[in-house]
This record gives structure tokens, C-alpha cells and sequence, in this order.
């Protein structure tokens, strides 16, 4: 049977703390969630990789180091509702739970929902309402958010995700520009939301997050 004990601490020693990620909040999530537990049976033996994992077409499962530093420049506090998008089978909703109050997770690939229902009900974790639906919708209904995560590239993102921010809430998503990325950490201001370069990422983007092609004749 493979140690994936020694594999979490392995990944928490080698890819998250030499990225400058040292929140304690962080740290104990990434060594307690059971990474191998959220992906699908043939990728266990590689769950606990540095790079992104391939979970469906044009989807993954991000690398931890990426995911801690997104969970690092969002600053999860005790008592946020936070939204996540593109949950995929769940681990960040798990790992998230750890630190917010409660979550509020959003995938569109029914099978994926499913198998995240399963594994957060298999950990434990009651905290976090796993939604089946379009990720540029959102969960207006359980909003609004202190927080949300945007897991996986964008090109923009609809204005009916940031509505659901509260004032003053935070955004973090990777923004991609051809193969390049850049995470960037929004702060609600009213009607607009204020960015700032994070650090450099790259990811696959979203459904329908990309740039909708101009109207030409």
C-alpha cells in the first residue's frame, strides 16, 4: 500500500513551503486533507505531483504549490463563506472547509460533483454545499461571499460572479494570456473590482471564461 502520509508531508515540505506559503491555517489543511482520497482511481499514484492533473478535457485538478498560494493571497479567515468555482471532485473545497466557516463549492461536470459529494461525506467534512451547475453562474442564492476561488484559468470573468462578492470581498483567479498566466487578487469596490498582480500561474481555462470572439461582418 503506497504512504500517502509521507507523500502529504513530502508535498507540504517541497512544494508549498519553499513558495513562501507559512500560513498555519494553510499548512495544517494541506497535511490533514487526504489529497489521494479526490482524484480518480487511476491518477492516486500521482496525486501528489507538482504539476496540474488532468481530470476531464480542458480541465485539472491544480498543483498544491498554486493552490496554496491562491489560499495564501485570499487570506481564508475563520468565519468567511467562501464561494469556490470549478471544484472538481473537491479537494479544495476540503481544504478550504479547514479554514472558512463554511463553503460553498460550484462544478458543472455532473460525474465530478458526484464523486466530491462522496469523498468530502468519506472525510468528514459538513461544511461544504457541493453544487451541481454552471460555473460563470455561480450560487447568487447562498451568497453574498466574503471570498471566492476561481479554480482554473480566465480570460474575464463575468460581472454575475463578481456581484456575488460582498464589499470588500476578495477574488483570486489565474488570468491567462495565450500559455502564459498571472494570479491576481481582487478586492470589491463598489460596483468594480480593484486587481493585483499575485504571482505567475498557469492553468486551462474554464468554461466560459474565455473571451467571447468580437462580432465581425
Amino acid at each position: 500500500m503506497p504512504d500517502f502520509e509521507s507523500r502529504r508531508i513530502k508535498m507540504v515540505d517541497t512544494q508549498v513551503r519553499p513558495s513562501d506559503v507559512t500560513k498555519f491555517p494553510i499548512i495544517e489543511a494541506m497535511l490533514t486533507i487526504p489529497r489521494e482520497v479526490f482524484v480518480p482511481a487511476p491518477l492516486r499514484e500521482a496525486a501528489y505531483v507538482g504539476e496540474n492533473l488532468v481530470t476531464a478535457p480542458g480541465r485539472v485538478m491544480l498543483e498544491p504549490r498554486t493552490l496554496a498560494k491562491m489560499l495564501d493571497v485570499l487570506d481564508v479567515q475563520p468565519g468567511d463563506l467562501v464561494l469556490d468555482i470549478g471544484a472538481g471532485r473537491g479537494y479544495s473545497a476540503a481544504v478550504v472547509a479547514r479554514m472558512a466557516e463554511a463553503v460553498v463549492a460550484v462544478e458543472e461536470l455532473k460525474d465530478q460533483a458526484a464523486d466530491a459529494e462522496e469523498a468530502l461525506s468519506a472525510c468528514g467534512i459538513d461544511n461544504v454545499a457541493m453544487i451541481n451547475g454552471a460555473l460563470v453562474a455561480g450560487a447568487p442564492q447562498h451568497g453574498p461571499y466574503d471570498a471566492i476561488l476561481i479554480e482554473g484559468g480566465v480570460e474575464n470573468i463575468p460581472p454575475a460572479l463578481s456581484d456575488q462578492l460582498k464589499e470588500g470581498g476578495r477574488l483570486v483567479a489565474v488570468f491567462m494570456e495565450g500559455a502564459l498566466g498571472v494570479c491576481r487578487l481582487g478586492y470589491k469596490r463598489g460596483d468594480t473590482v480593484d486587481w493585483r498582480h499575485a504571482f505567475n500561474a498557469t492553468a486551462p481555462v474554464l468554461p466560459g471564461f474565455d473571451h467571447k470572439p468580437a462580432f465581425a461582418l
